[in-house]
């Protein structure tokens, strides 16, 4: 019974040092929550004003068939995906819905494996396509916290250079988006062509003088609007893993809690049942002189 107490206490001793391990790792990730809340609520108002700029030079253009080529759609022959995960894991189901998601894509729309491509950022997903077989034409590992733009414009600038020299005709990124610090949502969204500017968001009031010329100024602008919304999208799902991470650390400390609770319950036991049996002995060993 000596060894069973003794067993039982060091379990409970190891356990207390993993639930002082998952909080602190909880209080990390709520720090970092805070802070990508706040990036992502900048970058929105950026990304706002470059939109409503961008509708107002292009309302002609979304008027009618443009020719510019981050406007017009082609013939889809490939099909190019931004796969976003975390680099480590600790973050919940946070990479498992991406990955189901992304499998779940590819067996429907792509029983032919060359008719796509796999960007991924975050070691976790490309570790696994290259465990499944599946290129990765390009990837990006050791992401800040809170990434900057010059972080990220290697990949950003790569994907679109891609797109321009068609080796696919259209760009989807695959992230979760957060909703709160206990939900995110998996979205497949279209980044290139682009099609969710609405000449109908224009303002009708407003007039430019343009130099040099509208075309050349439309060619700088939408590949600066498409790394924009690419960014924000990357930005967002870096709040989303750690909104993940810190509910992941939660739960993790609330069930050492509960552990610690039902091995104190076991050792008060078992230390009780000790003591009852030492009394009896003694007072065996009485009657027995007696």
């Amino acid at each position: 019974m000596a060894g069973s107490l003794s067993e039982i206490k060091g379990k409970i001793a190891s356990t207390k040092k993993t639930k002082q391990i998952t909080g602190a790792m909880q209080m990390v990730s709520a720090s970092k929550l805070t802070k990508s809340e706040q990036a992502a609520k900048d970058f929105q108002i950026y990304a706002s004003k470059v939109r409503q700029i961008t509708t107002d030079l292009m309302k002609s253009e979304l008027l009618t068939e443009s020719t510019n080529p981050m406007l017009l759609s082609r013939p889809v022959t490939k099909t190019g995906y931004i796969v976003i995960t975390s680099d480590k894991g600790l973050v919940g189901g946070y990479n498992s819905s991406i990955l189901k998601s992304m499998m779940d894509t590819i067996h429907e729309y792509h029983p032919d494996d060359h008719d796509f491509e796999i960007i991924a950022i975050g070691g976790m997903g490309a570790d696994f396509f290259k465990a499944r077989g599946i290129d990765v034409a390009f990837e990006l590992r050791g992401l800040e916290d809170q990434p900057s733009f010059d972080d990220l414009a290697p990949i950003i600038s790569k994907s679109i250079d891609m797109y321009d020299k068609a080796l696919f005709d259209e760009l989807y990124i695959c992230y979760n988006h957060h909703v709160n610090s206990l939900t995110s949502q998996v979205r497949m969204q279209q980044m290139l062509p682009l099609t969710d500017l609405d000449a109908n968001e224009a303002t009708d009031d407003l007039s430019f003088e343009l130099e040099p010329h509208r075309e050349a100024i439309l060619d700088q602008l939408l590949p600066q609007y498409a790394k924009s919304i690419i960014y924000g999208a990357i930005v967002d799902a870096k709040t989303a893993e750690h909104a993940a991470g810190m509910s992941a650390m939660q739960t993790a400390t609330d069930n050492a809690k509960q552990v610690i609770n039902d091995l104190t319950i076991q050792y008060n036991r078992a230390r009780q049942a000790a003591i009852t049996q030492e009394i009896t002995e003694i007072v065996a060993g009485a009657s027995a002189l007696n």
